[in-house]
């Protein structure tokens, strides 16, 4: 689905992605993991279209995407989270659903004086796959509140929600864990599952939260100082002796050596 060969992206004599090559197959729920500053929300950034690459490629498909932004990306099929979420807070949550699909016919002042029922009916139709997407995220009760008002792991979901509006091929998840209690992660977790089994849906997630990247993500991809360090399923990344060292400073052989 998207392929990443010896990307960079430097910013002065920072290089921020340094070199990275990985892949991310079809059907796949991906991890990506890392300390912080590791270069993992540039790379995001990078794939997306919102930052140019410095050098490097990226492939979607078969296809080069590099530095296609993200309007043309989204409409191929490339949706994107963030860690804080970029919610319409005057409007509904049912209205920040409805307001994703791109060129309603609403949208042209035309179209809104001479073609009113054909507007009217598009609404309608936006309206019904807004409350579909809401009873799958199991959030219907939120549908006619403000969004500025629900909480952060609700946003979230709301995010989440928006990609179900489209045709996505692939979304990347940044740090969907967030500032999120237990029991909506739970959710979130669920829902990324069944999009991805039921409906096909390709995902990356950025996150740091171990135990919902063990439960969600196979492969898993670590990325330390700009590089990919290390490829593998969960339980492998979190024996991986360089992984150790990358997270904590010290690994087994330095514990070893302390002991001794």
């Amino acid at each position: 689905m998207i392929v990443v060969e010896d990307l960079h992206k430097h910013f002065g004599g920072f290089h921020a992605v340094d070199g990275a090559s990985l892949e991310i197959r079809a059907g796949s729920i991906t991890g990506l993991i890392g300390p912080n500053g590791a270069g993992k929300t540039t790379l995001f950034n990078v794939i997306a279209g919102r930052l140019p690459p410095t050098s490097g490629r990226v492939m979607m498909a078969g296809q080069d995407v590099t530095g296609l932004p993200p309007h043309e990306l989204f409409h191929r099929g490339l949706l994107r989270t963030f860690q804080i979420a970029h919610e319409f807070g005057s409007m509904t949550v049912r209205e920040n659903l409805m307001m994703v699909p791109a060129a309603q016919s609403g949208e042209t002042l035309w179209n809104c004086w001479f073609r009113r029922g054909a507007v009217a009916a598009e609404e309608r139709k936006l309206r019904e796959k807004a409350d579909e997407v809401l009873d799958f995220l199991t959030i219907t009760h939120l549908a006619d509140e403000k969004a500025s008002n629900i909480s952060g792991g609700q946003k979230k979901l709301l995010e989440l929600g928006r990609t179900m509006m489209v045709d996505a091929k692939i979304v990347f998840l940044d740090e969907v864990g967030a500032g999120v209690n237990r029991t909506l992660l739970n959710t979130i977790g669920d829902a990324i599952v069944r999009l991805n089994k039921e409906r096909g849906y390709t995902f990356c997630v950025i996150e740091h939260d171990m135990d919902f990247i063990a439960r969600l993500c196979d492969p898993v991809i670590v990325m330390a100082e700009g590089k990919v360090l290390a490829e593998g399923s969960a339980d492998h990344i979190m024996e991986n002796e360089a992984v150790i060292e990358a997270y904590l400073g010290t690994g087994l052989k330095n514990k070893a050596k302390v002991g001794a």
